[in-house]
């Protein structure tokens, strides 16, 4: 039975994640030592190959793709974009830190959300409706391999919900410019929506290559 691979990519650094500020859907360029990163990764690693590449709308991602994929015409979607922080975007876990709505919600609870942002659970439910429309569509389609240019939070929170072996979120924390390819079986999605986690991406190259 065909299987359809999917690679998920974490866009390369911006200066504000290395200061410890919130960015979400704040739409900041990859920083300079960014962009050096990626194609020193894309020089000594084998980054894969794909039929179709997607990717959030902003600028960090967008910047990822035309370094990585040059080539490519990406496929933008708007809901494949990061948690929207609301009035915490920009600002630090220290700034926040007498905050009792951001304890709750640093603690997990999915029904507390950044004031004008996204609670954990709609962010959840906004990704999951995207990604699943993603995979119908390219089962429709025969588009056996693919690659997802996203955010971190993204990337784990999508792991978490459908990958197996099954883990928590933080259990899938990735670099910049690195990230995850997975298998789906449709027999097996149809019926479960679980898709298998094989590998991480991307690979380093053989000295020959």
């Amino acid at each position: 039975m065909k299987s359809y691979i999917i690679h998920f990519l974490r866009h390369g650094s911006i200066d504000e994640t290395l200061s410890g500020k919130y960015i979400g859907t704040t739409d900041v360029p990859l920083s300079d030592k960014g962009k050096t990163e990626l194609r020193k990764l894309d020089y000594e690693y084998r980054y894969p190959g794909a039929q179709a590449v997607f990717t959030s709308p902003l600028k960090r991602c967008t910047q990822t793709c035309k370094i990585l994929y040059p080539e490519q015409n990406p496929l933008v979607i708007a809901n494949l974009s990061e948690c929207n922080f609301g009035e915490w975007e920009g600002k630090t876990a220290n700034d926040l830190n007498e905050d009792e709505d951001f304890q709750k919600w640093l603690a997990g609870d999915p029904s507390v959300k950044p004031p004008r942002g996204e609670s954990n659970a709609d962010f959840t439910r906004r990704i999951c409706k995207m990604f699943e429309s993603i995979v119908e569509g390219l089962i429709k389609t025969g588009t056996t391999e693919s690659v997802i240019v996203t955010h971190g939070g993204v990337i784990m929170t999508l792991l978490a919900v459908y990958g197996m072996p099954q883990a928590k979120p933080f259990e899938w924390v990735m670099d910049n410019g690195f990230g995850y390819s997975v298998r789906i079986t449709p027999q097996l999605w149809q019926r479960d929506k679980i898709m298998e986690v094989f590998s991480v991406i991307p690979e380093k190259k053989d000295i020959e290559d």
